[in-house]
């Protein structure tokens, strides 16, 4: 288990493993105080061997490490990608192909929803994981013993999950399954962070479009303030600062200065001019191009069609064995109940509609019954 610090040992280590048919890889990083995560630690383990390589140790180069996870001949494995895809990215500009996460393989293979780690290591490795240092500073010098015992943990049995998993996919004949989330994945539109589109994270007071175009407006002002200083997004604007004055839409400084937690100096400096300017701009928006309304909240008589859905979500999944999480969420079945014809087309479609959709389209259309099974269980049956 080795710290690398040096990039000409970096580039050594990344040239071994370029041989290799895959790689394991973790991360390590902090977030707290930043907009953009600060890379810490990469940990990286191939057949022969595993090391960390420091990010933060004086002249490291990291080129060589994404040069290989270029390579389209090597796989390189993660736990839950997302987030490490998500700073490689941010970093290099580039994502490691071709991928294989074991969190979503798990959820393909029936381990449950968003299986943790240290599940499966303890399960498919038989191996108990320390997470006492789980929250340590990452970004802090030197790194204890300790830390790398744990950091390095996390793609060492890595290797063990994979290989395990990989042949329980091939068995089940889901390598197909699997290929479609990582296709997902490995999209750079999943990383791209729009500012314009930050408002739809939040959760509107009103379905006014006047008011939509102040919270779109307040919302991509705060992204791209936060994303220039590197600060987190509430450091700028509390969502609830973005809620009062979406519905105040002030005018002057005055004005804003009536708004939860802005005081007069802030409203007059250079910050609430910024933010009164935001909403000049909502207030002078066209009618014809105002945000568009959120989906109406489901009517009450879509609750039991809801209800349906969730049982046979539960019994086609368990007849599957596969986590109802990456099959459907609970927004895409109330879609479905309302009838969204997106909605209903995205389930029909792969591996989803197949186990799924078609049933519930099936379920929805009278074609298919919820009956007992005579043993207090229930079964899906076509209806005569």
């Amino acid at each position: 288990m080795t710290l690398i610090t040096d990039p000409q040992d970096a580039a050594a280590f990344c040239a071994r493993q370029a041989e290799a048919d895959f790689i394991t890889v973790d991360t390590e990083f902090i977030r707290d105080t930043t907009y953009w995560p600060r890379l810490c630690l990469i940990q990286i383990a191939g057949p022969e061997e595993a090391a960390a390589i420091d990010p933060l140790a004086e002249g490291m180069d990291l080129e060589p490490l994404w040069s290989l996870f270029d390579k389209t001949d090597l796989l390189k494995v993660f736990h839950a990608a997302r987030q490490d895809l998500e700073i490689f990215f941010h970093d290099s500009g580039r994502l490691p192909h071709p991928v294989f996460d074991t969190q979503v393989a798990a959820m393909v293979c029936g381990f449950g929803d968003q299986v943790g780690y240290e599940k499966l290591a303890n399960r498919l490795a038989g191996a108990r994981i320390d997470k006492s240092v789980r929250f340590a500073d990452w970004a802090h010098r030197p790194l204890g013993r300790k830390q790398l015992d744990y950091a390095l943990a996390d793609v060492t049995h890595l290797r063990v999950i994979y290989q395990k998993l990989r042949r329980k996919l091939a068995k089940s004949e889901r390598e197909s399954w699997l290929e479609e989330e990582m296709a997902v994945l490995l999209n750079p539109a999943t990383y791209r962070l729009e500012p314009d589109e930050a408002w739809r994270r939040l959760k509107s007071r009103s379905r006014d479009r006047r008011y939509l175009a102040h919270l779109r407006n307040l919302a991509a002002w705060r992204e791209r303030e936060a994303q220039r200083r590197n600060v987190p997004r509430n450091r700028i604007l509390r969502d609830e600062q973005i809620y009062d004055i979406a519905g105040l839409s002030p005018q002057t400084a005055e004005d804003l200065a009536r708004a939860r937690g802005v005081s007069a100096d802030y409203a007059r400096g250079k910050v609430g001019q910024a933010i009164l300017e935001a909403v000049a701009e909502g207030l002078a928006t066209d009618e014809a191009d105002l945000p568009k309304l959120p989906p109406r909240e489901q009517p009450l008589e879509a609750g039991p069609v809801v209800d349906l859905l969730k049982v046979l979500l539960k019994l086609q999944c368990e007849q599957h064995g596969v986590a109802q999480r990456l099959v459907a969420s609970s927004a895409d079945l109330d879609a479905l109940a309302a009838g969204d014809p997106d909605k209903e087309r995205d389930l029909l479609q792969g591996w989803r509609g197949e186990i799924f959709g078609k049933a519930a389209t099936a379920l929805l259309k009278g074609q298919l019954l919820l009956t007992g099974d005579g043993s207090g269980g229930l079964q899906v049956t076509d209806r005569k």
